[in-house]
């Protein structure tokens, strides 16, 4: 069978190693400019933040009043997002340590969702960008439930996906959550069940103090508007569940990203580490108001390649990294959010059924013979 070869199967091992040095670079200019200006940005979206979610719940108090409840839900609802996307996701991922304030750390934090802290920096800070994109391995893949590499095993259940998909944008915090607990590895007997039973009482600490503050305390303290704060809150927590859907799914599903084979981490060095996450990974276009709504997850690209550098940085980071893949003959993935979005609905419809695989393999990319070392990850 003739290959098709990987978008950097024309690089030297030369030019591999060569990329890596000039990201090195960047992310090593970057770190060291970190000062005032940026604890004045990440302390702003906070503030912002708390403004309207203290706003949102205040309005909510009168939300059996329909203006009321359309601003209020609005406000909540952007004031989620901001917390899990641009504070929560970074905060976690280690980008505003540098900082020492206890109270914006990676190890203190605990965000408004439902996965506790902990958890998800397992799944998705080390697994997730550890091995990105590489079957087997990463299992944000498909998230252990859906078909969306044409590699992958086809089963029956998996036509259904379009439909399951969109259940699944609606309470998406609650899917992560169940995700984290693994329970496909102990059904397979490769986790013990004494640890799936641990780490699902650690999430029902967390999970029922979300579900008290936002479908008991705040609808009590709306006297006869119960229902209608109970109604907003549960509309706010949908909208933030589907934006930040859309989003994480447009990171590395879309058309233009590639998946690899787990053979790729043999002896994998940093320059390859760095072309596995530009070659997996996928931007959106947009502007400023929408790169922090995303949490700056529209430049995904940048946060896979730093993903402990503070997410306000990736906007000024971008062009350096689109002109090296533009000279090294690399894809630099991006697109509006409509349109790559598209992109991701139309293969989970065309992996729902058996097939779908690609005409030749993939190749690898160039690599020397190296003993089988550990993969490569950055901080974060």
């Amino acid at each position: 069978m003739t290959q098709t070869p990987s978008a950097a199967a024309h690089l030297t091992d030369e030019q591999v190693e060569a990329i890596g040095a000039e990201l090195d670079a960047i992310r090593a200019e970057v770190v060291g400019s970190l000062g005032e200006r940026d604890a004045r940005y990440i302390h702003k979206v906070i503030a912002v933040q708390r403004a309207l979610e203290v706003g949102g719940r205040a309005t909510l108090l009168f939300a059996r009043f329909p203006p009321a409840w359309i601003a209020g839900t609005a406000a909540l609802s952007v004031a989620k997002i901001l917390e899990n996307m641009e504070l929560g996701h970074n905060i976690l991922h280690g980008q505003w340590d540098w900082m020492r304030d206890p109270k914006i750390h990676s190890t203190t934090w605990e965000w408004d969702h439902a996965s506790p802290a902990e958890s998800w920096k397992k799944s998705h800070n080390y697994e997730h960008h550890t091995f990105t994109n590489i079957r087997g391995k990463d299992r944000d893949l498909g998230y252990a439930i859906m078909r969306v590499t044409p590699e992958q095993e086809w089963k029956p259940v998996y036509l259904l996906q379009p439909l399951y998909n969109v259940g699944l944008s609606l309470i998406f915090e609650w899917g992560i959550a169940l995700y984290d607990l693994e329970i496909e590895k102990a059904q397979e007997g490769t986790k013990p069940w004494a640890q799936v039973r641990r780490e699902a009482k650690n999430l029902w600490r967390k999970a029922r103090k979300q579900l008290a503050k936002d479908y008991v305390l705040f609808p009590l303290l709306s006297g006869p508007g119960f229902l209608a704060t109970l109604t907003a809150n549960a509309t706010a927590s949908a909208v933030r569940n589907m934006w930040s859907h859309a989003v994480i799914f447009c990171g590395h599903f879309p058309d233009g990203t590639e998946t690899f084979e787990e053979e790729r981490l043999e002896g994998e060095t940093k320059g390859q580490w760095y072309v596995r996450q530009m070659l997996g990974s996928a931007n959106l276009s947009g502007g400023p108001l929408f790169h922090i709504m995303t949490g700056n997850l529209s430049h995904q690209i940048e946060h896979h390649l730093f993903p402990d550098i503070p997410s306000n940085r990736y906007a000024e980071i971008a062009p350096r990294v689109r002109e090296i893949c533009e000279r090294y003959g690399l894809p630099y993935t991006t697109g509006s959010l409509p349109k790559q979005y598209g992109t991701v609905v139309r293969k989970l419809a065309r992996l729902a059924f058996p097939g779908g695989a690609p005409k030749a393999e993939v190749t690898p990319l160039p690599t020397r013979p190296k003993p089988l070392g550990s993969p490569v990850r950055l901080a974060g």
